[in-house]
């Protein structure tokens, strides 16, 4: 049985119509000042910050999207026998669900927008039952078990990745024998650190992205090419081995 990781970042979703961010179209390079609507400090100091991030979260393209052909390219080698499937991902749009990966074999380093968390009570409910308050009116909305603030249970900037999924994904990438890193840029770390740990400890490690990456020299394969068909490409051979 072939232990294969992947990590998966924002440009694995793009052909899914979810821009990334740190392309060269990416989000924080054409409104640097939409950093703010994510950054945890401004976020909860300021309800006009708070305002215009559920207005951003009403019309992200999450809710439009659909897993494209990475996506289920790689639901489709979780079902190939002798091999066992990980993935890392920094993504946030559940699309690795969505295109037929189980839940218990995607970690989510930086959370879900699927969900949202009080930052009172912590307790937890659908995206889609905030998102229906927005649009009924209500510019930011509180927690109805505490009054507490309410945001999506993604890792903003200043707050710490859940310690327990980064143990997780940190073992996957000790264990691994093939350790894929696509469409991330693997500048953000702790998640990026993942690709050196894994080259480390004696894995294969294939990087597909468009632009270069700090750990291409560490890596067996670099693939430049357009992600929905370099991916899926990839993925067979592996599955072939």
């Amino acid at each position: 049985m072939t232990l294969v990781a992947i990590l998966s970042g924002a440009g694995i979703s793009t052909d899914s119509g979810i821009p990334d961010y740190r392309g060269p179209q990416g989000l924080w390079r054409r409104d640097p000042e939409a950093e703010k609507l994510v950054t945890y400090d401004f976020y909860m100091a300021d309800p006009e910050i708070r305002r215009r991030s559920w207005l951003m979260r009403q019309e992200s393209a999450t809710w439009r999207a659909e897993p494209n052909a990475a996506h289920r390219a790689v639901a489709e080698l979780e079902r190939q026998p002798g091999v066992s499937l990980r993935v890392i991902t920094q993504n946030v749009d559940g699309l690795h669900q969505l295109g037929g990966m189980p839940e218990r074999k995607v970690l989510e380093l930086h959370g879900t927008a699927r969900t949202v968390e009080c930052t009172g009570c912590h307790a937890r409910t659908p995206m889609a039952e905030a998102l229906r308050r927005v649009a009924a009116g209500e510019g930011d909305p509180p927690c109805l078990d505490c009054g507490g603030i309410l945001k999506s249970a993604t890792v903003m900037f200043g707050q710490r990745l859940d310690p327990v999924v980064l143990s997780q994904a940190m073992s996957v990438a000790k264990a691994c024998e093939v350790f894929v890193a696509v469409g991330s840029s693997l500048q953000v770390q702790p998640a990026a650190s993942l690709a050196g740990i894994a080259a480390e400890h004696g894995a294969r490690l294939i990087v597909v992205n468009a632009e270069p990456t700090p750990y291409d020299e560490l890596a067996e394969e670099v693939i430049r090419e357009p992600i929905g068909t370099a991916l899926p490409a990839l993925l067979k051979r592996i599955a072939a081995v």
